[in-house]
C-alpha cells in the first residue's frame, strides 16, 4: 500500500493531530506563526513522509499514547500492531515479532504525564486551508526567511519540498530564501539523513 489506511485511527477516534496551546506571535486565515517556535503542535501522518527508523517509529507510538490517555494497554496494543503492519502504510519496513515486544516494552516504562519531545515549528497550517504546497512553501519562506536559519527551519521547509519532489539544497535555499552556503552551514547530520530517507521515499512513491 503507497498511502496509509487511516480508517482505524479515525473508526476509533485515535487523535494524531492536534493545534499548540502556545500563544501565537501572530494568526493568519491560513495559521499561525510562531516567532520563537512551539513544540505543541503535532501532525503526525501529515505528510507523504513515512516512518524509515526504529526511532522514528518509537517516537509515534509514545505520542499516540500522549495524545490519547484514554487507551488503555490493550487498546493501546492494537493500535500498536496496526501502525507496524507494514501493509497499512506507515512503517517502510518490516519488524519481527522480538523487537516489536520490546519496542512496545520501551513505551511502556515512559513517563506520560509529560509531552513527549517533539519538533520546533514556526508556521503552523490549518487544516482545510486550501493553500497548494507551492504556496505553503511560499509562506514558510517569505516568514522564515527574515530570520536567522535554523535547523528546525529547514526541517519543516524539507517536509513541503517533499510533497512535491526530491529535496535539493538549491530547493531548500530557494524556498528559504537564503543563500546554499547558510543551508549547508546549518545541515547537521541528523538533517542530511533525513534528508536522504525522505529521497528514498520519494522515489518509491
Amino acid at each position: 500500500m503507497s498511502h496509509r489506511d487511516l480508517n482505524y485511527l479515525n473508526d476509533n477516534r485515535i487523535i494524531y493531530r492536534r493545534y499548540s496551546s502556545d500563544i501565537p506571535t501572530a494568526q493568519y486565515s491560513w495559521g499561525w506563526h510562531y516567532a520563537e517556535g512551539t513544540h505543541g503542535y503535532y501532525a503526525m501522518f501529515n505528510s507523504k513522509a513515512k516512518i524509515n527508523t526504529i526511532r522514528s517509529l518509537k517516537w509515534h507510538l509514545l505520542t499516540l499514547w500522549y495524545l490519547n490517555p484514554i487507551l488503555d494497554k490493550d487498546k493501546f496494543t492494537q493500535l500498536a500492531n496496526y501502525i507496524i503492519y507494514k501493509s497499512n502504510g506507515f512503517v517502510t519496513f518490516n519488524i519481527g515479532n522480538k523487537l516489536i515486544t520490546k519496542i512496545l516494552d520501551e513505551v511502556y516504562r515512559q513517563d506520560l504525564d509529560s509531552p513527549t519531545k517533539n519538533r520546533l515549528r514556526k508556521i503552523v497550517f490549518k487544516d482545510g486551508s486550501g493553500l497548494s504546497t507551492s504556496e505553503k512553501l511560499s509562506i514558510v519562506g517569505s516568514i522564515i526567511g527574515k530570520s536567522k536559519i535554523k535547523k528546525d527551519d529547514i526541517y519543516e521547509a524539507m517536509l513541503y519540498i517533499h510533497e512535491e519532489g526530491k529535496i535539493t539544497i538549491k530547493k531548500l535555499a530557494k524556498a528559504l530564501k537564503c543563500t546554499e552556503r547558510t543551508i549547508y552551514r546549518n545541515m547537521c547530520e541528523e538533517l542530511k539523513e533525513e534528508k536522504q530517507l525522505l529521497n528514498k521515499q520519494h522515489e518509491k512513491i
